[in-house]
């Protein structure tokens, strides 16, 4: 029997997005109903209790930083999220070391908005570039092992250099421009555990050419080394504020930052991902996420989300842009690249993983080196 099609509705998911989905007697659906339960009548989110919060942890980084050339360290990607979350850092009077990491597809609007807030704000900035002939090997080793989460590559990556950063600089503090506001809605199916290195290791292992000296792998026991005895802390400051996207984008935009269009799309290859591999392969528009989350934070009405899902951003003229250079820049041909996006697709969980190996060790060694962790 062919199952039922329904559609959210409060948000805009629906049992395509997610087979799983469920609906109470309202239509209203379980992600819905999951962030009202978290996020309303709560006493952690009234004004003055997240002012409250804010403060107390603003106070622990300064008094962490303090006789150290850095209070905390912040992720910056371009977008809209980190640039803002390192605007209001300097508003609220924190020494921020600013790290990028550079996995070869930064397009110059990207590396224009970076230039320009760095510059604007007078933080220090640290790039991690990573050798783009392991980069793409790793990538094309996604590509052909037909799994979803491509960008659990750069995702990792990114997680890898902020934590050595934090270890460098001796930081108990990585502020990330990750928040509730825009990034409330998911569906588990799009995405993979983004520190799970086995995983792309073993990929890679499967379909990669050379061997990989630089890539900054993070593995299962050095996160927990670095979380509990380290007790380097992730910090998510935008969800402690009144985090609206089209009035950061006014201030963003006062300070030479400009408006490079969707969601990630700072990234070529992330466009290209969202845009065009994920709906096409894997028919996932995380477009429908995004607004989902926007409509849940009151930022835009449903009606709106709809219309907004009428007209794609992301236009054919650019895409056939987009697909001609990532097929050039990853170095194969048209043909293979079909060939690729043909293939049957695979689960992660297809390819060995830390969730599956080792993940069921977590509860166990959380419980045990808890006395240790920062209270």
């Amino acid at each position: 029997m062919t199952p039922i099609y329904q559609m959210c509705s409060n948000c805009i998911l629906d049992t395509i997005d997610d087979p799983d989905i469920q609906f109470d007697n309202k239509g209203i659906c379980n992600y819905c109903n999951e962030y009202y339960r978290l996020h309303t009548g709560s006493e952690n989110q009234k004004p003055e209790s997240k002012k409250e919060k804010l403060s107390a942890i603003i106070s622990k980084m300064k008094a962490a930083g303090r006789d150290k050339p850095y209070d905390c360290i912040l992720g910056i990607s371009g977008g809209i999220d980190s640039c803002y979350l390192a605007y209001k850092a300097k508003q609220l009077g924190l020494r921020a070391l600013i790290v990028h990491y550079d996995n070869g597809w930064n397009s110059a609007l990207a590396v224009n908005n970076i230039e320009k807030i760095i510059n604007k704000l007078n933080f220090d900035l640290f790039t991690y570039v990573n050798d783009w002939s392991e980069f793409k090997d790793i990538q094309l080793s996604f590509l052909k092992a037909s799994v979803i989460d491509i960008e659990l590559i750069t995702d990792h990556g990114i997680l890898s250099v902020l934590y050595k950063a934090a270890k460098k600089n001796k930081c108990k503090y990585i502020l990330l421009g990750s928040n509730s506001a825009t990034e409330s809605i998911l569906p588990s199916q799009w995405y993979h555990w983004k520190n799970d290195a086995l995983n792309i290791k073993a990929i890679h292992k499967h379909f990669g050419t050379i061997k990989i000296k630089t890539f900054p792998y993070i593995n299962f026991y050095n996160r927990i080394k670095i979380d509990v005895l380290k007790k380097i802390r992730f910090v998510s400051i935008l969800d402690l504020m009144d985090y609206n996207k089209e009035e950061a984008k006014k201030e963003l935009i006062s300070l030479g930052w400009k408006d490079y269009g969707g969601k990630h799309f700072e990234s070529i290859f992330t466009r290209f991902y969202q845009g065009y591999i994920l709906p096409v392969k894997f028919k996932v528009d995380k477009r429908k996420a995004h607004l989902s989350s926007i409509i849940l934070a009151g930022q835009i009405d449903r009606v709106t989300a709809l219309k907004i899902m009428e007209n794609n951003e992301y236009t054919q003229k650019l895409q056939f842009e987009d697909k001609e250079f990532v097929i050039k820049k990853l170095g194969i041909g048209l043909e293979e690249f079909e060939k690729i996006m043909t293939l049957p697709i695979k689960s992660h969980f297809d390819y060995p993983s830390y969730i599956t190996r080792h993940y069921k060790y977590m509860s166990f060694l959380t419980k045990l080196f808890r006395p240790l962790k920062r209270k």
